[in-house]
C-alpha cells in the first residue's frame, strides 16, 4: 500500500495506482491492521483536491471513492470524516459533468441535502475564513501563531485553572482538540460543497441541466446562512445571475446560460493553496502528513 501512495500522487501513474487500491478493497485486504496505510493511499491521492475533477482522472477518482465506502466502517472517526469531504469532490461533483439527466439530478439532490445538514455559519468561522484566505506570505509568517496550542496562547502560571475547572487537563485538551477537529472537518465540507456549486454553475448553459441547477443554487440561497461569508458573497451573485438568465427567458429574450461564478473561481484558487493547512496543521510535504496519520 505504501508503494501505491507513493505512485497514486502522480496523474500520470494515477489510472494504474487507483485501480490497485480497488483491488485491495474487493479482495478483502482492508481491514483494522491494514486500514492507516489504505488511507494514506486515499490521502496522497487528495494532495491536490482539484486533481479529481481534472478530465483525464474524474472516471477513475470516481470508481476509487465509490469504492472506498465499501471500507469506511474500517476507519477512524477523524478519516471518516476526511472521506466524506473527499466523495464531495471525487464522486458527487464529477457527477455533475455527465451527459446523463438522471445522475446529474440525483447529485444535486445529494448536495442538496449536504447543505441542509450544515450548521450554520458563526462568526467565529468567518474570523477563521478571513484570516485563511490572506495572502500566503502573510499565512506563512502568522502560521507558528495559529497553530500553537490554546494553552501555550494563555498561560496560566498560578494554576488557577485547576481551580476553575473541574476537567482534567488531558481531558480537557482532547475536548479541544477534539472541536479543532470538528471545525476542520466543517471547513472542508463547505468548501467541497461551494466547488459543486462552482460546477453545476458552469453547466448552466446546457438547456436541460438550467432547471436542477436553478433548484439547487435556490436552496443555497435559502440556506446561505449555513457558509462562511464569502461563501456567502459567492453564492447570492450566482443567485443574483440566475435570477436575471430566468427573467430573460420569461421575457422571450434570449440568453447567454453564462452565470456569475467569479466568486467561486477566487475562492477555488485561495483553497489550492491552503490544502495543507486546512487538513490538519501539519505544513511540509505530503509524506510527512502521511506518517502523521500512520502514527
Amino acid at each position: 500500500m505504501q508503494k501505491i501512495a507513493s505512485h497514486i500522487k502522480n496523474p500520470s501513474k494515477f489510472n494504474k495506482a487507483s485501480k490497485l487500491a480497488i483491488q485491495l478493497i474487493q479482495a478483502g485486504s482492508v481491514k483494522e491492521g491494514t486500514h492507516d496505510y489504505f488511507f494514506a493511499v486515499l490521502e496522497a491521492s487528495m494532495l491536490s483536491v482539484s486533481s479529481c475533477n481534472e478530465p483525464s482522472l474524474r472516471a477513475d477518482y470516481h470508481a476509487l471513492f465509490s469504492a472506498a465506502q465499501d471500507v469506511a466502517e474500517c476507519l477512524k472517526k477523524q478519516q471518516q470524516n476526511l472521506l466524506s469531504t473527499w466523495t464531495i469532490r471525487a464522486v458527487w461533483a464529477n457527477d455533475l459533468f455527465t451527459d446523463d439527466s438522471f445522475v446529474f439530478s440525483k447529485a444535486t439532490g445529494r448536495i442538496k441535502e449536504l447543505i441542509s445538514a450544515l450548521p450554520v455559519a458563526t462568526k467565529e468561522e468567518d474570523m477563521d475564513e478571513a484570516a485563511a484566505l490572506k495572502d500566503e506570505t502573510e499565512e506563512l509568517n502568522a502560521d507558528g501563531q495559529i497553530n500553537k496550542e490554546p494553552d501555550e496562547d494563555e498561560p496560566d502560571p498560578f494554576g488557577l485553572d485547576a481551580l476553575i475547572s473541574n476537567v482534567p487537563k488531558k481531558e480537557e485538551k482532547t475536548g479541544k482538540e477534539d472541536e479543532q477537529e470538528s471545525r476542520r472537518f466543517l471547513k472542508l465540507k463547505r468548501e467541497a460543497l461551494i466547488s459543486c456549486l462552482d460546477i453545476a454553475a458552469k453547466r448552466y448553459k446546457t438547456p436541460w441541466c438550467q432547471t436542477a441547477i436553478d433548484i439547487l443554487a435556490k436552496h443555497a440561497f435559502d440556506n446561505i446562512a449555513r457558509f462562511t461569508s464569502q461563501q456567502r458573497d459567492a453564492i447570492e451573485k450566482l443567485w443574483a445571475s440566475i435570477r436575471e438568465q430566468q427573467t430573460r427567458r420569461k421575457q422571450g429574450k434570449s440568453v447567454s446560460g453564462k452565470l456569475d461564478v467569479n466568486g467561486f473561481e477566487w475562492l477555488q484558487q485561495k483553497y489550492a493553496t491552503e490544502k495543507i493547512s486546512i487538513r490538519h496543521s501539519v505544513g511540509g510535504s505530503g509524506d510527512r502528513r502521511c506518517q502523521q496519520w500512520l502514527g
